[in-house]
């Protein structure tokens, strides 16, 4: 790795939420970072605008189509232009010292492999990685001797819990849920929910799809997917416990039944924040944590019958094979279906039960595998979605 003076940067999915506030860390000392690639979907305006004030080597929108757009809004600057998925793995492969992978979906899955296989560092909020082809991440890692460290702010809350301690001497991971913003409807209330009302979370400012995804706490499902790869405990030694303040992020509980939690304010770049400075730490503007304005923390289990995510997302983990995959696809159609108005809140989880009932391919594996079956998912469940439009 290069001194810390010139660590260098790769963000894909640097337009995003996760991507937009690593650069705001950034911004707070670039003499320390030097940003090598940075990627986007297809907003090529704001990718070309964060390439030329970061000075990127290279800018790579996903969408071919935007690549004219792209080069005109890059012509004169130092940062070389390109499209295309292909060329999303060939930036991945720049060898970075660090990469931060957010590009949101399966589409985050090929450079991410490929940035692990650098053996240098990877900075991971895509869920879908994992979710999807958690054992074939998690084997690539080892392979190349890279460093996957987790930006979720539950699964980075569980990394800094472990530091000073062995995955062997804990007896149980608790990852901490919001409950999102209907933790106390009913679910009659539920069925009239609108995508306005589902994306906009009491805590944190996230995207529309994870915003629906924590509204339906399909979420904490992934999420709790993602720990059993990240943190091999066993899957009975992983929990999750509904804290509406987000003020503990998880926690670690050891043999000798202590118990380590980190806190902090819900600013997503405090766990971006760990990840971009270790093993060091780095200075913020991010709000301090006051307990004495907060005055009191809550906690309850989740309830099964109102948010069957968690429990569809556990017999997905015991289930194994291809059903992970099969989960995360069909609630990707089935949130966007919901957010385009063409199924109703409650929907959106009755699908994915239906669809992990009733798809039953052979076990991935390799990453072809994976994307055949994450291809075919997609289809059977936009199929589904005609069926029940409202």
């Amino acid at each position: 790795m290069n001194d810390l003076t010139t660590r260098t940067i790769s963000i894909f999915g640097a337009t995003g939420s996760v991507g937009t506030s690593t650069l705001d860390l950034i911004r707070l000392d670039r003499g320390k970072y030097r940003v090598v690639a940075l990627t986007a979907h297809s907003n090529a305006a704001e990718l070309a605008k964060l390439a030329k004030e970061f000075e990127a080597e290279i800018a790579v929108v996903a969408d071919p189509e935007q690549y004219e757009a792209l080069k005109q809004l890059l012509a004169g600057s130092q940062t070389e232009a390109a499209a295309g998925p292909d060329q999303l793995i060939s930036a991945a492969a720049l060898d970075p010292d660090w990469t931060m992978a957010a590009i949101v979906g399966c589409a985050g899955l090929p450079p991410t492999l490929a940035a692990l296989k650098c053996g240098k560092t990877v900075a991971l909020a895509n869920k879908e990685a994992l979710v999807s082809a958690g054992a074939l991440m998690m084997a690539q890692a080892r392979e190349a001797g890279a460093t996957l460290l987790p930006v979720d702010s539950e699964h980075n809350a569980i990394f800094q819990c472990l530091q000073g301690g062995r995955i062997d001497q804990v007896r149980k991971i608790t990852l901490t849920a919001s409950g999102g913003p209907f933790r106390s409807w009913s679910k009659e209330q539920m069925a009239s929910v609108t995508p306005e009302q589902a994306v906009a979370h009491p805590n944190w400012d996230m995207g529309a799809k994870i915003s629906v995804d924590s509204a339906t706490m399909m979420n904490k499902g992934l999420e709790l997917i993602e720990a059993h790869h990240l943190f091999p405990v066993g899957l009975k030694n992983i929990d999750i416990l509904v804290h509406p303040q987000s003020v503990i992020h998880s926690m670690v509980e050891y043999h000798d039944r202590s118990t380590l939690a980190q806190l902090g304010s819900p600013d997503m770049r405090i766990p971006i924040a760990s990840a971009l400075a270790w093993p060091e730490r780095m200075k913020t503007d991010c709000l301090p944590l006051d307990l004495s304005k907060i005055g009191k923390l809550d906690f309850e289990a989740p309830d099964d019958d109102r948010f069957p995510a968690i429990k569809l997302a556990r017999g997905a983990i015991e289930a194994g094979g291809a059903v992970p995959a099969i989960l995360n696809a069909t609630n990707e159609i089935a949130v966007a279906a919901f957010l385009k108005g063409n199924i109703q809140f409650l929907e959106i989880t009755e699908i994915v039960s239906r669809m992990v009932d009733s798809y039953s391919p052979p076990d991935p594996d390799d990453l072809a595998d994976i994307f055949a079956i994450d291809t075919e998912t997609r289809k059977r469940a936009k199929a589904m979605i005609e069926d029940v439009k409202v």
